[in-house]
């Protein structure tokens, strides 16, 4: 009694919190966002050994059976690669290499090396019927191989020819700086000095595939069947031992585009990062297949990656973080509404957006709660009308789902119109409506509530239209008095709690102190009750909340550490033991959202520090996932330790492209694993969003592969990047486009 009268006093009295710290701002200014265009090739009509580009612009290809060149593509609507008929009578011709030389596309065949460039003037012959290498130096000196012998060349006069000791060459390249080639055999690495004409064996070693200069001309990089080496073009000496700690091992081709270093694989591509580490393009986010044959300079700032199925081509485009937002709520607005929802389009043909349709989910309420949280995070921060008219939308859809059930104060998870419970025969879940040809969903979960008490909450509190201030508000109480009448229940069509809803003492304390659910059930509730009691002010929902934390334990099993959380005990029953199999990405999803009122509706200040230390603890368990939207969560407590930078590093590196593709990862040598934990972590440092699977907020962000159904659904952005976006804008910790 003493305990609970001392807490009584605890609660209830309000302190003055201390000044909010400094917090660190973003200041939104562009950098290089990533995205593919998709070139997909007819296996059967175009062996593709070869890529180019010219200055104009053109993007050509060499196949065995001729010049290919790009037809179409934009990004998410892949193009073609089909015949090149451009030049009609070069089709006679048998070529056997294609270059860009000064910036336009040179050829070689059985007899020349010649360009349509230059009006046609450069024609030099050569003397290597079977040539297939082809590389230019100064003044149109080029230097042709056929894999054998060499022959330097320049206005169809034979300068030098000669042929490597005992191997064969697999590639050349030319050293502006120094004046001489560079001869990659399969087993050695030689030079050619055009001025002295003189031969020189630098390195020996074994399973070369592919090379290229880099570093301004200072280095080789050189490729091989597992890893890479790097050669001192001065000394000719290796500068470390042979790298295999890769994406893919098995190098296909090596070139620096723009200062970066790019490895081609069978098993996608890789850049070397400034840091030593590698940004991976691996599956159909990126290339049309795996299987890479060159990589090459392409226009406007981009990489070609030529793949035996086609061509992907990754540019890199300057971009402010508020312009990926605009594109973003494009996306969102153009295929991912379903009656105000929020939803997921699924169905796709391998990635056709035509193809889709959107699909009603157990969690429509939830995903929409979020998109909708952005929303009136983005109307807040801009007052643009647009957002606004999001938010109406949204909010209809969401006072839709206590409308179309029978049940008073019972929102449903979905609804759709009649004939749909029919296709997908689940008429556990599926009821009939009230209302002529709709059916809505049932088994509302408490992810679903807490979503929907966090968006009501941030509506009223946030958005200052009468009409939507006031249905938000009237859709809080309509929900709350719902539990709190039900004796903390969600009570379902049938009469029963449904699976989730329970907030009761009998529920919540029945789970062990170290599993999640009763920590995370206590701190949803009481963030409820403390958002209808700010916007109510009705006192049953503050007695309820006091009476749980004081009377129940709430208080206490909120401000357990997470570090505590973890398996169930051997005697505890089957139902706490399932529940704390893992960790659950789902509770921190719920942990999150509720913290908004949790903390923004907070009784007293004394309750307010309290909270804050709760939400903190939890941040530092959630810190290793960089997870975008629970640091931006973190920072409504004023805190200025929130890693604004992993925030900005998730926003920045997630990618355009939403679409469920095959990953995989878990083949990588360059990433460190971790042995089977509770946590499910699987690599000592998470991966960046563009090399990992499409995954919500509550999914696992170690999650290292996704196999099955390529290219099958897309990913809205409302839920999963607009709302931590906007929410960074809203609290002022990232800032408008700056010049």
């Amino acid at each position: 009694m003493q305990k609970h009268f001392l807490l009584s006093l605890l609660l209830l009295t309000g302190v003055t919190s201390p000044r909010a710290q400094v917090q660190p701002v973003h200041k939104d200014k562009p950098y290089l966002q990533d995205l593919s265009i998709k070139y997909y090739a007819d296996t059967t009509q175009s062996s593709l050994q070869q890529v180019a580009a010219d200055r104009n612009g053109i993007i050509q290809m060499l196949a065995k059976e001729g010049l290919r060149h790009t037809a179409a593509g934009q990004f998410l609507y892949p193009g073609k690669v089909v015949p090149d008929r451009n030049y009609r009578y070069m089709k006679d011709k048998n070529i056997s290499n294609l270059v860009s030389y000064e910036n336009q596309l040179v050829y070689l065949t059985d007899q020349v090396v010649f360009s349509n460039a230059w009006a046609g003037t450069l024609f030099s012959k050569h003397n290597l019927p079977k040539a297939s290498l082809l590389a230019g130096g100064k003044d149109f000196t080029f230097l042709v191989s056929d894999g054998a012998s060499l022959e330097l060349i320049k206005d169809s006069k034979s300068l030098w020819n000669g042929k490597l000791a005992d191997d064969a060459v697999i590639g050349l390249a030319f050293q502006g700086n120094a004046n001489q080639f560079w001869i990659l055999g399969s087993k050695s690495l030689y030079k050619l000095g055009v001025q002295d004409k003189k031969l020189t064996k630098v390195l020996t070693g074994s399973n070369f595939t592919a090379f290229s200069l880099a570093s301004k001309e200072t280095k080789i990089y050189i490729g091989t069947n597992d890893g890479y080496l790097v050669v001192d073009i001065t000394s000719g000496k290796t500068l470390f031992d042979i790298q295999r700690k890769l994406p893919a091992s098995n190098i296909t081709a090596v070139k620096e585009v723009d200062g970066k270093v790019w490895f081609g694989s069978d098993m996608g591509a890789f850049a070397l990062r400034a840091d030593g580490k590698f940004d991976y393009y691996f599956g159909e986010r990126w290339l049309p297949g795996n299987t890479v044959l060159d990589i090459e300079k392409g226009p406007k700032n981009s990489v070609l990656v030529l793949t035996t199925k086609g061509l992907g081509q990754i540019q890199f485009k300057s971009m402010t973080l508020e312009e990926k937002a605009k594109l973003f709520d494009q996306q969102v607005r153009l295929r991912h509404i379903r009656n105000g929802f929020n939803s997921q389009l699924t169905g796709l043909n391998h990635g056709d957006l035509s193809t889709g349709y959107t699909e009603d989910s157990d969690n429509d309420g939830l995903w929409t709660s979020m998109y909708l949280g952005g929303q009136i995070f983005r109307y807040a921060a801009t007052k643009d009308p647009d957002a606004l008219q999001n938010c109406r939308e949204s909010m209809d859809a969401m006072e839709r789902l206590y409308t179309v059930n029978p049940v008073a104060g019972f929102p449903a998870r979905s609804y759709e119109r009649a004939g749909h419970i029919n296709e997908l025969h689940d008429v556990e879940r599926w009821q009939h409506s009230p209302e002529k040809e709709w059916d809505w969903k049932s088994t509302t979960s408490s992810d679903e509530v807490i979503g929907h008490i966090f968006a009501f909450g941030a509506a009223a509190e946030l958005i200052d239209d009468p009409k939507i201030k006031k249905q938000a508000i009237m859709l809080i109480d309509t929900l709350m008095s719902h539990i709190v009448k039900n004796n903390m229940y969600l009570i379902d069509f049938d009469g029963k709690p449904t699976m989730w809803g329970k907030w009761h003492p009998d529920y919540v304390n029945a789970f062990p102190t170290n599993v999640g659910d009763r920590k995370l059930n206590s701190s949803n509730i009481i963030a409820m009750l403390q958002t209808a009691y700010h916007f109510t002010k009705k006192e049953k929902y503050k007695a309820k909340a006091f009476e749980l934390m004081n009377k129940h334990g709430y208080y206490e099993n909120m401000m357990r550490s997470m570090s505590i959380i973890g398996m169930a005990p051997a005697d505890a029953d089957e139902h706490a033991k399932h529940m704390s199999d893992g960790w659950n990405h789902s509770d921190d999803e719920m942990y999150f959202l509720g913290y908004w009122g949790l903390y923004r509706y907070a009784f007293n200040d004394t309750l307010k520090a309290s909270y804050k230390k709760q939400i903190i603890d939890h941040w530092q368990a959630e810190r290793p996932e960089k997870e975008g939207a629970w640091n931006i969560f973190t920072a409504i407590t004023g805190t200025k330790d929130f890693d604004l930078n992993e925030s900005v590093w998730y926003l920045q590196e997630h990618p355009m492209d939403l679409i469920d593709w095959v990953i995989k990862n878990s083949h990588r040598k360059d990433i460190e694993k971790l042995e089977p934990n509770f946590r499910k972590q699987t690599t000592k440092e998470v991966l960046p969003p563009d090399e990992r699977p499409i995954q919500r907020h509550n999914g696992n962000m170690f999650s290292l592969d996704r196999s099955g159904g390529n290219g099958s659904g897309e990913h809205s952005a409302g839920d999963i990047w607009l709302l931590p976006y906007w929410m960074g804008r809203y609290l002022g910790i990232i800032t408008g486009p700056q010049k």
